[in-house]
């Protein structure tokens, strides 16, 4: 049984592998859709195992990572010998946290709203003498004059707008363990992403050169080389170093901008 397990995963791997390389020669739709049915699973672990942390539905979770699944099948290079899994996974989890994070972000309060409450704080304290006791809800609705489901709105929105510490957890749910501090973008994590992102797309442009264009732009602008000796190492004159290095300019500029844009 574990045999024939670990020959069916290995099978699985492999046409995963084939569907990704294709796509990275030429991405169409019809690929990117049968990659993604292809990975549903490492999207559905990463929501169930988030989706024991917060109180969010397991389901919305799950939508908001296949979006991150699919910006992973678009930057990934099968030629970097990474396992498409390790790769997928902080962009599947990035997506659910980015999407927690941004439902608890802070409220703008309206006027109406903070002028209601500053009443209330004065009528509370009135009415607590009044009747001996604090008032309930319905009692201080009814003396603001406005309905009591608008009274608590304007209740929890004024609690929204409190400072929350980032040691907080994201849910009022006790079995909640995401902090806020948890969903905050990492910049430095953002940064060597990008960088990773670019070489990546700048490594795919370069495989669509020349043999001739590209050993020149290696040589000269990644290696740092001498025009002289990198025409020694390639075999031709500095002059056709020169052409091959304009030529090859042009054709990753145009490569590059639809990936841009």
């Amino acid at each position: 049984m574990t045999t024939q397990y670990s020959k069916s995963s290995q099978k699985n791997n492999l046409h995963n592998l084939e569907l990704l390389s294709a796509y990275a020669r030429n991405p169409s739709l019809e690929l990117r859709n049968r990659l993604v049915e292809h990975n549903l699973g490492l999207v559905r672990q990463v929501a169930h195992r988030i989706s024991r942390q917060c109180s969010e539905p397991y389901e919305d979770l799950e939508q908001i990572g296949y979006l991150g699944l699919i910006r992973a099948i678009e930057r990934f290079n099968p030629q970097q010998g990474c396992a498409f899994s390790s790769f997928a996974i902080p962009y599947i989890r990035g997506e659910m946290l980015h999407y927690l994070r941004d439902k608890g972000s802070v409220m703008r309060i309206p006027r109406r709203w903070q002028e209601l409450y500053n009443r209330a704080k004065k009528l509370r304290k009135q009415l607590t003498a009044s009747l001996g006791r604090p008032p309930i809800d319905l009692e201080l609705a009814e003396a603001l004059g406005v309905p009591l489901a608008e009274w608590n709105e304007c209740q929890l929105a004024l609690q929204n707008r409190l400072l929350v510490s980032l040691d907080a957890t994201v849910s009022q749910n006790v079995d909640c363990s995401i902090s806020f501090g948890e969903t905050l973008p990492d910049h430095e994590y953002q940064a060597k992403q990008k960088l990773e992102e670019d070489r990546l797309q700048l490594q795919r442009a370069m495989s669509q050169l020349e043999e001739k264009t590209k050993a020149a732009i290696e040589c000269v602008f990644l290696r740092e080389l001498p025009r002289k000796e990198a025409a020694k190492q390639i075999g031709m004159s500095p002059m056709t170093v020169t052409r091959h290095l304009q030529k090859g300019i042009q054709q990753l500029s145009a490569l590059l901008e639809p990936q841009v844009a």
